[in-house]
């Protein structure tokens, strides 16, 4: 059972209760989360009577472990800041803490096809697809990124690095576009804290690395404080820790020795722990003399270690032979 992530119990739990319960939970899901779901349903082998017994037993436990605490918390968020702050300052607040919860024209955005999205806003004014896309998860707005026009691709980011907050006039057009895709009836949208630096990279990040490199550059060209501050950002050579153990061992298959003894030489004990534990104990022994027999080296050559071990966990990330995060939301 160990061996089972909480994506294929949760699978199994949903396959387990029955059509009906199954659906009335997913009305309560996100579309990714509803999207993560319904592929892990999909790809559930032969599962034993034991495996289901243990999953609804942890299920059981959890369920009893948990109060009524967090039930109507919403609306009592929104109520308390509303008597202390005022209206428009806790709608500003919770604007940032919902990601906009009165979008609900945008909200539909994330229940569709990435092509259908680009399609949709391909002709709009790099500004509007910026907004459009800060409001998608980096994984669906990087899709849609890549499906736009190569000339744009730089620009978009920029827009979405610098992004603050949405004008009135971003807004109005942002509006119509909605009108015209759905209902027909003009949405409503509160200005929202929306994009940013954070934003640009997580798009990035999940990007193929031809893509990302491409952008990069034609960022750094234009703005190149802008490119670096989006880079310091993106995905860096600490957060191989997120990795699971089966893509950390594919991707110490592909590491050459030397490279990731230099590359450990300026980690973290957190990280190397991982790198340690993933290997055969023998080997793990045997990068730890080389570790503590290397004498101080350039950090230059440290930097680019890391950035080499980085680029080979990318396209095995690309390749789909290994995931770069631990089943978070946090890319790459």
């Amino acid at each position: 059972m160990s061996t089972m992530k909480g994506s294929d119990r949760a699978a199994v739990l949903m396959l387990t209760l029955g059509e009906d319960a199954a659906a009335e939970i997913m009305r309560h899901l996100g579309p990714r989360e509803v999207q993560q779901l319904g592929q892990g349903m999909t790809q559930v082998g032969k599962i034993s009577r034991e495996q289901v017994d243990e999953v609804l037993d942890e299920f059981i436990k959890s369920a009893t472990e948990q109060t009524a605490l967090g039930i109507g918390s919403t609306d009592f968020i929104r109520s308390t800041l509303v008597k202390a702050l005022g209206e428009d300052k806790a709608s500003s607040i919770l604007d940032r803490i919902t990601m906009g919860g009165s979008t609900r024209g945008l909200d539909q955005l994330k229940w569709m096809d990435s092509r259908t999205i680009a399609e949709m806003i391909r002709l709009e004014h790099p500004q509007i697809i910026a907004i459009v896309i800060s409001y998608l998860e980096p994984d669906q707005a990087s899709q849609v990124l890549a499906g736009l026009p190569e000339r744009i691709h730089h620009d978009v980011i920029m827009r979405v690095a610098t992004l603050e907050g949405i004008q009135p006039r971003a807004l109005q057009e942002l509006d119509e576009i909605m009108e015209k895709q759905f209902s027909g009836q003009q949405q409503k949208f509160r200005s929202s804290t929306i994009g940013g630096l954070q934003s640009a990279a997580d798009i990035l990040n999940n990007m193929d690395s031809q893509n990302e490199s491409a952008i990069m550059d034609k960022v750094k060209e234009v703005d190149e404080q802008l490119a670096d501050n989006i880079q310091e950002l993106m995905f860096v050579f600490e957060d191989l820790t997120q990795m699971d153990d089966r893509s950390m061992q594919q991707l110490l298959r592909d590491l050459d020795t030397g490279t990731l003894t230099l590359a450990l030489k300026g980690s973290s004990q957190e990280l190397r722990t991982k790198f340690f534990n993933n290997l055969s104990r023998r080997a793990g022994e045997m990068l730890q003399e080389e570790l503590e027999a290397m004498g101080p080296a350039r950090l230059s050559d440290v930097e680019g270690a890391q950035k080499e071990i980085l680029t080979t966990a990318k396209r095995l990330a690309d390749e789909g032979a290994i995931n770069l995060s631990s089943g978070t939301e946090k890319y790459v």
